[in-house]
């Protein structure tokens, strides 16, 4: 089972990237050549309305293949012949749409199970929010400028944020209160504050769910862009990353967890790894790397401020050589995942 779902959750996020570059491109009667999900020969293969739709033996990733899309090509119903910022959509569209599906998911998870409100649970003597003055029942409001909508934010900022002070801004019976607080070292070595948050959820209402829901998508991206900024900073290598194999790894202990409760529990916690590979995905296919969604962002962008294009054949050597740096750098991380499992 844990390959099952892991082949259906990749599949959805993938499928889904793959879609907005579609639409856009249909949009922008852009002529999509191909539009398939998975990698390698074809399995399944029709061909309707100029457009070929494959299902391929390799379940990893899939293409939305373009007319002219790596060319100077400027004919009928070619990506080059479009204006740049018809072109940018097109490219835009597959991070945007992983972000809308993280979304949707969202509503169907925090309608069924609500919100984590970042509520103090409990103060624990002798540290410096009990120092500052929070007291349990307190409602985190912001740390550092950065506003705090979900319980889980808490702990995850002081995580990022090893012993860095906190500027902490809370509510104490509808009275907001700052306090300059530095975090401790506790006996496990690392730095806290000295509060627990409440992790029990609650609902609200429609419009609760749908404002909550984009805390949850904003609260997966930042995540991302926090692990991002850990491993460029040095404070994270490259043999902490996870790959495709460590993801199947994890989404076979939750459901392991999740069986003994029941289905429901799995279609939640299934959900919730979409959302979260759905937003990482979104978030590291916008990066301005070769190769990625970003990469030809990159181009793009400076095609619109130069007015003209970039030689597409340079532009696809760079893309070529940051395919095989990604390739390479996946063996490695597949290599990581394969030893840790053992």
């Amino acid at each position: 089972m844990n390959i099952v779902w892991a082949l259906i959750i990749f599949s959805l996020i993938i499928l889904f990237h793959e879609f907005g570059h579609f639409l856009l491109a249909k949009k922008n009667k852009v002529t999509v050549v191909e539009f398939s999900l998975g990698m390698g020969p074809r399995l399944l293969s029709k061909e309707w309305h100029g457009t070929r739709y494959s299902w391929k033996l390799l379940p990893f990733g899939g293409s939305c293949m373009m007319l002219g899309e790596d060319e100077e090509a400027q004919g009928e119903g070619t990506f080059g012949s479009k204006s740049v910022w018809a072109r940018i959509s097109v490219i835009a569209a597959g991070p945007i749409f992983n972000f809308i599906l993280a979304f949707f998911l969202s509503l169907i998870v925090v309608g069924m199970y609500g919100y984590d409100v970042p509520k103090v649970a409990e103060v624990q003597e002798g540290y410096p929010a009990q120092e500052a003055g929070l007291m349990p029942g307190d409602t985190i409001k912001r740390m550092n400028g950065k506003t705090i909508h979900l319980a889980r934010e808490v702990s995850n900022y002081v995580t990022f944020h090893q012993g860095e002070d906190v500027t902490l801004v809370w509510e104490h019976e509808g009275e907001t209160k700052t306090a300059l607080i530095t975090p401790r070292q506790n006996e496990n070595g690392r730095y806290v504050l000295g509060i627990s948050v409440n992790n029990a959820y609650t609902s609200g209402g429609i419009f609760n769910t749908v404002r909550y829901s984009v805390y949850e998508v904003k609260y997966w991206i930042d995540i991302t862009v926090e692990s991002l900024r850990m491993l460029l900073g040095g404070r994270a290598g490259i043999g902490e990353l996870s790959g495709p194999v460590g993801v199947v790894d994890m989404i076979g202990d939750t459901y392991t967890e999740s069986a003994k409760m029941g289905l429901t529990a799995i279609l939640v916690n299934m959900m919730t790894i979409a959302i979260l590979l759905s937003a990482n995905l979104g978030v590291v296919n916008l990066l301005p790397l070769p190769a990625l969604d970003g990469g030809r962002l990159v181009f793009l962008i400076l095609e619109a401020i130069r007015g003209k294009r970039i030689n597409p054949e340079r532009e696809a050597m760079v893309h070529f050589v940051g395919l095989v740096a990604l390739m390479m750098l996946m063996i490695v991380v597949m290599y990581n995942d394969v030893m840790r499992l053992f």
